[in-house]
């Protein structure tokens, strides 16, 4: 059966239901009403997490099966401890700006604070009521107020009103109580959302500065290395290489003193090749001075080919300079895809490409190895087992794009990054915020 005509039945089906709660004047049939009621509320703000659009639809819902026109939904400030519109219908704007209550002031701040309904035929008229002079100006009478709960906790309160005579019933109280209850889970879900969107980008923010101030890191411990260390290991291997000349020239000392000389210039050496290799993995001189594109070729050739691995790399409208920052995440993604697939892949060969366009650039680097399950989640165990993929992921997030990875066993495993291209600082750090 086709996913047209299954929804076609479905829609006939709600419809036939609808139809039989109904009576032939069109009203809820008791009880069915108050659950059909309770059923469109639930399916108008189910899957929505932006609060206004749950509030607006929640609202214009709840008039509908009021058959009203005059309605609002007011929320408590949790800092002020006032109530104040949020969304309203038939009100004017003066009145729904002006109209804010402290916990227990009038009729809506009095359902706030106790959390019971309260149900009165005219309102200007009332003397719980606050604010006389604006509600005389818009014209209310009958009004009902209800508290939005979410468990024990009143969120807000939900007001329906009329400009007319009009005998609200406890049954409609009850309803309007039962949907407000509704509509505060959905709120409460919806601000726990918000909170929980604005940490993510709380500790996006955080790692993004992190991640910088550990490339800065790294350049200043690489330059501290070339200036001082490096340094001194060439002073010190030239001066061995000095003495070792001039024992040999003169025959001083034995064999073994010779044997030991030079094992110790040969030292030297190594530790300075092994200085040069950790200088160029904390600050690879060839991206500062090449740029990204060719900085990536260079580091898969001379990974991938001493291990046995045919590689083939092409980057394109790669002219322009992205900003440090942004070289050095795409450059760091790239060399743990790389390396991984020295360690792991079990690879003939590989195939990296970088294009750049005026808008995004691509990253690609795919390989024909052992792969892997890559639908399976990404989990870090306590030896590190995952880091890497989830590295990548995470670098190409704080870089506002996207790191797809690409992997069934057996098949290899191919690493597609985008992320949009900016050219200037500024540019960067106004994409970096709003990617967060």
């Amino acid at each position: 059966m086709q996913a047209k005509d299954k929804g076609a039945i479905q829609s006939a089906n709600a419809g036939s239901l609808e139809a039989n709660l109904q009576d032939s004047e069109g009203r809820p049939r008791k009880p069915y009403g108050a659950l059909l009621a309770l059923s469109r509320v639930s399916a108008a703000v189910s899957g929505l997490w932006d609060l206004d659009a749950i509030l607006d639809v929640a609202l214009d819902t709840m008039l509908d099966i009021m058959n009203g026109t005059i309605g609002g939904i007011l929320l408590i400030d949790e800092q002020t401890q006032t109530l104040s519109y949020r969304v309203y219908r038939g009100l004017s704007d003066k009145y729904a700006e002006e109209m804010h209550l402290k916990l227990g002031e009038g009729i809506a701040g009095r359902v706030a604070q106790t959390g019971k309904s309260v149900l009165v035929e005219d309102i200007s008229a009332d003397p719980r009521a606050a604010w006389h002079d604006l509600i005389s100006t818009e014209g209310l009478k009958a009004f009902i107020s209800v508290p939005l709960r979410a468990k024990d906790t009143v969120l807000g309160v939900l007001n329906v009103a009329s400009r007319l005579p009009r005998h609200f019933t406890k049954d409609d109280m009850h309803l309007l109580h039962a949907i407000g209850d509704q509509v505060g889970v959905a709120i409460e879900q919806a601000e726990l959302y918000d909170r929980l969107r604005k940490e993510r980008e709380n500790y996006r923010r955080l790692a993004r500065h992190m991640l910088i101030a550990q490339e800065e890191e790294r350049g200043r411990v690489a330059r501290e290395l070339h200036d001082e260390t490096s340094q001194s290991l060439t002073g010190l291997s030239l001066n061995m290489q000095a003495l070792l000349s001039i024992a040999n020239a003169s025959d001083f000392g034995d064999a073994a003193f010779k044997a030991k000389l030079e094992k110790a210039y040969n030292i030297t050496l190594q530790l300075g090749s092994e200085i040069s290799e950790i200088m160029k993995s904390l600050r690879p001189t060839a991206l500062d001075s090449l740029g990204l594109g060719p900085a990536i070729h260079q580091y898969a050739e001379n990974r991938l080919q001493s291990v046995g691995i045919n590689v083939s790399v092409q980057h394109e409208g790669m002219q322009a300079r992205l900003p440090s920052e942004v070289e050095f995440g795409l450059y760091r993604i790239a060399q743990g895809a790389i390396a991984n697939i020295a360690w792991h892949s079990q690879a003939k060969n590989a195939v990296l490409s970088v294009q750049c366009t005026s808008g995004e650039l691509t990253m690609e680097i795919e390989d024909d190895g052992k792969g892997f399950d890559a639908s399976r989640p990404i989990e870090v165990d306590e030896s590190g087992r995952g880091r890497g993929l989830f590295s990548m992921k995470e670098r190409a997030s704080l870089l506002g794009g996207t790191c797809d990875i690409q992997s069934q066993p057996g098949k290899g495993t191919k690493i597609i990054v985008k992320v949009p291209v900016y050219w200037s600082k500024a540019d960067a750090k106004d994409r970096g915020a709003d990617s967060g």
